[in-house]
């Protein structure tokens, strides 16, 4: 339900700084004064996918949030000078991608070199014999995923995940995490797979081409192999300058991984963040050999060609593709101050826009507008649970990199009734109870939609057919006369999330029972299941606690404070022990994390803002995956924004409603 105005777009300020991972200065042209010419977010621009079989295509891949002019680009490779080259499209749209046949043709073992039209240095890579057939291509994320030699098969023109290996190789798991150029001169390496990687063979170089490359076994301190899950660092023996580059070979003098620095931005140290993944940023103290600290760096201009001499916020990737037949986005209106005291997403900066663009066109809502409510499965994870406000549920399974309905349950989704098969219920959250059902919460019925209906509906998701009506449903209408005013508005300020929140949880933290006044003990309440039913009221952002019981009446323990003006999702994390009230632009897009006190009581613990790359849209959705799922000390977390409006037209964003980013575990 849209409730903020236009925000203040800075796409083009955010792409100007955003780092690039994976650029190596070479030769004379690194030294030309080229900025003046160079297209503005051009380091946003990577090569993507590369084949030396047949038409030897590139592949270029942009990564920020708008578009670039790649007018007058050319490109070059170890036997020929910089040469001009046709692509399909002299501009890159956010998100977009662009490919081109090399003009003299790329050998079987090669490197590629892509120039702006002023001559500055954009992106390289290079492979072994026989390594770029089909193609090599970057696997993990378009634009910021490792290179993988010899993909199973190209996929030139669309996203490289359906021509990657189902499991990334090894070695392309080890990155490049820390670097520091401050007379130390240290790399670090940091192993994020799950065995042990030989690297006494892998070479390392700098920018400056004169060098030959050094093994990493011969410097100082000699290692021959990472750990899973370890670090490796040494001392570069060619030496590290104020602006310079690191590039990382494997022992067949494939790419593994690069970066590159700004003046100053690698002292004391330019560091991933989040450690082992995202974008590079200048270091507050440098951390080798453990755990980058990612916290609170600035200046310098970073890693992966970050030029803006700040700290790169990170890449919105993916998106793109356009409207389709009655999809209209609607923009944010009624946005909000974020609170003071308010801390950074503790998350990568990265985010995945996950979805197909108006996805969720329906014969109730054909605007493609109104994904609400979402929830994980606790029990499969790999299903994520979807509200849209028009009475749809949407089951969602991962699929490329998106997420997209489960057709063994439903393509379209499945139409949701009140009790009776009646109306059209004005969902908004849901969650997973503990015998699996889906609770939805709705405000009205949009067929009365100026009379309030805040009700709590549990449907059971086996049951087969294209329209599901609830097994239980429980009506707390009375309890907020303030919205019964016959203004359509005031009806639509009700039940925005819910959550389910296990017994255990609150009877292992002391959770004081507000209606006896003593520790909660669930015997008390033998109708009402495993656990406990947390909903978000839109109007003042309280959280309203229930006992749903089985014969259909329920519980009403307490009414929580937030802190919040509003609330538009609930949703338990047993990952953080944490109950989560989410607020989109109306509280400048924040994350509550609730606690049980010493008291007994559930107040506000910490408050996060969303990762800096995201639109300030009404992103009333946010779901984070168990913690069964982590890998590499992260694990998915997913916002849904009910207006598909993003950035605005021409951006990659607009008329998309799923963002995926990480969450710490």
């Amino acid at each position: 339900m849209p409730t903020s105005p236009t925000r203040t777009r800075a796409a083009t300020a955010r792409a100007a700084a955003l780092t690039l991972s994976g650029l190596l200065i070479t030769g004379v042209l690194a030294a030309q004064p080229a900025a003046a010419a160079d297209p503005t977010g051009y380091p946003n621009v990577r090569i993507n996918e590369v084949t030396s079989s047949n038409d030897d295509t590139v592949e270029l891949y942009n990564t920020g949030s708008a578009a670039v002019s790649i007018s007058g680009w050319k490109m070059s490779d170890d036997s020929f000078s910089p040469q001009s080259f046709s692509p399909s499209s002299t501009t890159i749209p956010a998100g977009g991608f662009v490919t081109f046949d090399a003009p003299k043709g790329l050998g079987d073992s090669d490197k590629l070199v892509i120039y702006t039209a002023g001559g500055t240095v954009v992106d390289r890579v290079e492979w072994a014999t026989g390594k770029a057939k089909p193609a090599m291509a970057r696997c993990g994320g378009d634009g910021t995923g490792a290179w993988v030699p010899a993909v199973p098969s190209s996929t030139f023109g669309a996203s490289n995940a359906a021509g990657c290996p189902a499991s990334i190789p090894a070695a392309s798991r080890v990155r490049i995490n820390e670097v520091s150029s401050n007379g130390s001169d240290t790399v670090e390496l940091f192993n994020g797979g799950t065995s042990a990687v030989d690297v006494g063979s892998w070479k390392y170089s700098d920018n400056d081409t004169s060098h030959s490359p050094v093994s990493v076994s011969s410097s100082s301190p000699s290692a021959s192999s990472i750990p899973a899950g370890g670090y490796l660092t040494f001392g570069s023996s060619t030496g590290l300058g104020d602006n310079d580059s690191v590039l990382l070979l494997d022992s067949s003098g494939n790419t593994i991984d690069s970066v590159t620095w700004a003046t100053d931005g690698a002292k004391p140290s330019a560091e991933r963040c989040a450690n082992g993944s995202g974008w590079f940023r200048t270091a507050t103290t440098a951390t080798p050999g453990t755990a980058n600290s990612c916290s609170g760096a600035t200046g310098g201009g970073t890693g992966g060609g970050d030029t803006g001499g700040g700290t790169p916020a990170g890449e919105l990737l993916g998106g793109g593709g356009s409207l389709t037949s009655g999809c209209t986005p609607e923009a944010a209106s009624g946005t909000g101050a974020t609170p003071s005291g308010t801390l950074a997403w503790p998350g990568g900066p990265n985010v995945t826009i996950a979805d197909n663009v108006c996805a969720f066109t329906t014969s109730t809502g054909p605007e493609g507008r109104d994904v609400s409510g979402l929830a994980f499965d606790p029990a499969n994870p790999s299903v994520l649970w979807a509200a849209k406000n028009k009475n749809w549920l949407y089951k969602l399974v991962k699929s490329n990199g998106k997420w997209i309905p489960d057709t063994t349950w439903s393509s379209t989704g499945k139409q949701i009734r009140f009790a009776g098969g009646s109306g059209e219920p004005d969902s908004e959250g849901l969650t997973v109870g503990g015998n699996g059902h889906v609770y939805v919460t709705s405000e009205r019925d949009n067929t009365k939609n100026t009379a309030p209906k805040d009700t709590i509906l549990e449907f059971d998701p086996t049951v087969s057919g294209s329209t599901l009506t609830p097994v239980h449903q429980w009506d707390m209408t009375k309890q907020f006369p303030q919205l019964d005013t016959g203004d359509k508005d005031d009806a639509n300020l009700g039940f925005e999330g819910v959550g389910y929140v296990p017994d255990t949880w609150l009877t292992s933290n002391g959770w004081v029972d507000p209606l006896t006044g003593t520790t909660y003990d669930p015997a008390d309440y033998p109708l009402h299941g495993s656990g406990l039913f947390f909903a978000g009221l839109e109007y003042d952002g309280s959280l309203h606690v229930y006992g749903l019981n089985s014969d259909g009446t329920f519980i009403t323990f307490a009414t929580i404070t937030t802190g919040r003006a509003s609330v538009m999702d609930v949703t338990f994390d047993a990952g953080t022990q944490r109950l989560v009230a989410t607020c989109d632009n109306t509280c400048g897009e924040t994350h509550t994390f609730m606690k049980v006190n010493a008291s007994g009581s559930i107040v506000p613990d910490v408050t996060y803002t969303n990762p800096a790359v995201m639109p300030t849209d009404n992103l009333e959705g946010f779901a984070i995956a168990p913690a069964s799922t982590c890998v590499n000390g992260v694990r998915e977390a997913v916002w849904s924004d009910d207006g598909v409006y993003g950035f605005g037209s021409g951006s990659s964003s607009y008329g998309h409603a799923l963002y995926s980013g990480t969450f710490p575990c």
